[in-house]
């Protein structure tokens, strides 16, 4: 395999959109670092399976230093880990706040600083986040403060890193979703959630990873929140 054969970081990996982005990259001829708390090994020799909590800083440390050891170059990182609880705000407990603030905040803070170091030493990256399209559209049937206080708070860094590191070749980007049918989301739910879109449907997982897939190649798009939302965003 050649040495300059890019190498994606993908946490959340184990199942839903982080399971259809290590195969997305793959068939881009990528090799792949995958995390997530229930990653199994991989029989694919250019796909390095770390199990591990994203909260936990032992796990960045060997996630991109396993990545650059087994591959010798991070290229890019996207931080599909997150949790989502939706609640009423005064019924969120303690345990709710450090969850989610743990995955969402910290889990992308430990991990990206990492990353972007490695980035910055071949001069060129990519770090893509997954946030939500609720930070710019609340809506009173989905309460989802704690949702909005995280993800708001990655679209901002995100424009942030973006300037911050716009002139040493390493861009940042986010995907802002709509509601993904994943497994998380039961069957029987759809029909509700489906109405949630002005496009009237809820989004397939392909939807993120195509977006995902395009920012990766826009070489002129950085600090930019993409929404892929079925309209949620626009209005309703």
């Amino acid at each position: 395999m050649s040495a300059e054969q890019k190498v994606a970081v993908v946490t959340g990996a184990s199942q839903g959109i982080g399971a259809a982005l290590v195969t997305a990259f793959r068939q881009r001829g990528y090799r792949v670092v995958a995390t997530a708390r229930s990653i199994k090994r991989s029989d694919d020799p250019d796909v390095l399976a770390v199990p591990g909590d994203v909260t936990d800083p032992e796990t960045a440390a060997r996630v991109i230093g396993g990545g650059v050891d087994r591959f010798g170059r991070i290229d890019t990182l996207v931080n599909n880990a997150g949790i989502f609880i939706g609640k009423p705000f005064t019924a969120y407990t303690p345990a709710d706040y450090a969850a989610i603030v743990g995955i969402n905040l910290t889990g992308f803070f430990h991990i990206t600083q990492r990353a972007i170091a490695e980035m910055a030493k071949h001069g060129s990256g990519h770090v893509v986040q997954i946030t939500t399209s609720l930070v710019d559209h609340a809506n009173t049937h989905v309460p989802s403060v704690l949702a909005s206080l995280t993800k708001g708070g990655l679209n901002a860094a995100t424009k942030s890193l973006a300037i911050e590191y716009a002139r040493r070749g390493i861009r940042v980007n986010a995907v802002a979703p709509g509601v993904i049918k994943t497994p998380m989301h039961p069957p029987e739910t759809h029909a509700q959630l489906d109405g949630l879109h002005p496009i009237g449907r809820m989004g397939e997982t392909s939807d993120i990873v195509e977006a995902i897939l395009y920012l990766e190649s826009a070489g002129f798009v950085t600090g930019e929140i993409l929404h892929v939302d079925g309209g949620q965003s626009a209005g309703h």
